[in-house]
């Protein structure tokens, strides 16, 4: 029998019925749709979505228990079509029916995602797929299309204290230490709403100690001591994900290119899926680059698409390559606040009539009524332009794109100087 000192925390406090599970209220809470599926006996096949240590694995054991169902798991970093096909075959043995549970089912390429389809189809298994992605741009539509997506949220305040007060009790009870926790904000902030964060850090802390130490005080100071001294082991098995795709992001927005490489390395060294890094860069070329180097969003958009068709290990080189293009590329976000600023103001004037000469008028009825009457064809005029209205009368005049100041939004300013005038204020 393994010591339970072996164990992690968060293995050991690991629920076996939706009773003593923490968070997801708004889907195993009393009268939830997922609660009542349960405890009817009969589920859908489902993706479960969202971030790390939010309980999409415990949840998983949970329902086979509860169903009763013989359990098959997988996980997508070490399984493939053979580990699939020989799961499904079992479950034919055994009359079918059997869950099979699919870890970062995200990983699963095309055709091992289509080796699901049929087992599902025909019930032979009910899957359930945990994803930290979203499964629209991942998973297959086919087996979006047989699956019920359910999004699980980031543990609030509440759900971590109360998991925080069963830890404690927990060690208090295994190795009789009377622990107090007087700071908690440290922690509650290491966390970011992962109860496995959250647990591994209490598990250091308290592993920390001389092994005679009565009591055990956690304050916010010796948190932070802890969590910097063993940061190796606290990030052991991916857990610090997105503060290094964060700091990976922020590198390459400050225009270093020598940190985002840095921390690509890390990435690429801890098994990183590749294309979840080609698509945070993907979306950081419109964001943070935008219309500063338009070539930005080519690039990326390449890289993504190289990425998709290699893997590693050479997609490291592809990837590397568009990192520092991106981080030695002048930088605006200018369209992402434009469309901010547009949003808030569609959203606060809400639905503004379209001014009757914009739009189209496909009947003679609204022609005669006046549909786009007084509308001026741009191709007409000189330089392509004539200055009509074509915003709602009540936001006139109303600028949402502002260029920054870089070589090629200069230009583009000095443009719309020219056409606009003093209208727009450019």
């Amino acid at each position: 029998m393994k010591n339970v000192a072996t164990i992690p925390l968060a293995e050991q406090l690991r629920p076996d019925s939706l009773d003593g599970f923490i968070g997801q209220e708004h889907l195993v809470g009393s009268g939830a749709i997922l609660r009542k599926a349960i405890d009817s006996g009969t589920i859908p096949s489902m993706i479960l979505w969202g971030p790390p240590g939010v309980g999409k694995t415990t949840l998983a054991f949970i329902i086979s228990k509860q169903l009763n169902k013989p359990f098959f798991s997988l996980s997508a970093i070490n399984s493939g079509v053979k580990e699939i096909r020989e799961v499904i075959s079992t479950a034919k043995e055994n009359h079918g029916n059997a869950i099979l549970f699919i870890d970062e089912i995200h990983r699963f390429s095309k055709s091992q995602q289509d080796s699901l389809l049929g087992a599902v189809e025909k019930g032979i298994i009910t899957l359930i797929g945990a994803t930290t992605e979203n499964p629209s741009f991942e998973v297959i539509s086919p087996l979006i299309s047989r699956c019920q997506v359910y999004i699980l949220k980031s543990l609030n305040k509440a759900n971590l204290m109360k998991l925080t007060t069963l830890a404690i009790e927990h060690l208090r009870i295994t190795t009789g230490k009377v622990i107090e926790i007087k700071e908690n904000e440290a922690l509650l902030r290491i966390s970011g709403g992962d109860a496995r964060k959250l647990l591994n850090a209490i598990d250091l802390i308290v592993a920390s100690e001389p092994k005679d130490a009565g009591n055990i005080i956690i304050n916010n100071q010796k948190v932070q001591f802890v969590i910097q001294q063993n940061l190796a082991i606290y990030d052991k098995g991916g857990e610090m994900h997105y503060d290094v795709i964060s700091a990976f992001i922020k590198s390459i927005r400050g225009s270093d290119p020598n940190a985002a490489v840095y921390w690509l390395a890390r990435m690429i060294i801890a098994g990183e899926d590749p294309l979840f890094i080609a698509r945070r860069m993907l979306i950081l070329a419109s964001e943070d680059i935008g219309n500063a180097n338009p070539n930005a969003l080519l690039l990326a958009n390449n890289c993504y698409q190289a990425v998709h068709s290699t893997g590693y290990p050479e997609c490291r080189l592809i990837l590397s390559q568009t990192a520092i293009y991106l981080a030695c590329s002048p930088k605006s976000n200018a369209s992402y606040m434009a469309i901010n600023k547009a949003i808030k103001a569609a959203e606060r004037s809400g639905d503004l009539a379209v001014p009757l000469h914009l739009r189209n008028a496909p009947t003679q009825l609204m022609e005669e009524i006046g549909y786009g009457k007084g509308y001026k064809y741009s191709h007409d005029y000189d330089m392509n332009f004539y200055p009509q209205e074509y915003l709602p009368e009540r936001l006139e005049g109303m600028k949402f794109y502002d260029p920054q100041h870089n070589a090629r939004e200069e230009e583009l300013r000095k443009r719309l100087q020219i056409l606009w005038n003093k209208k727009y204020n450019y």
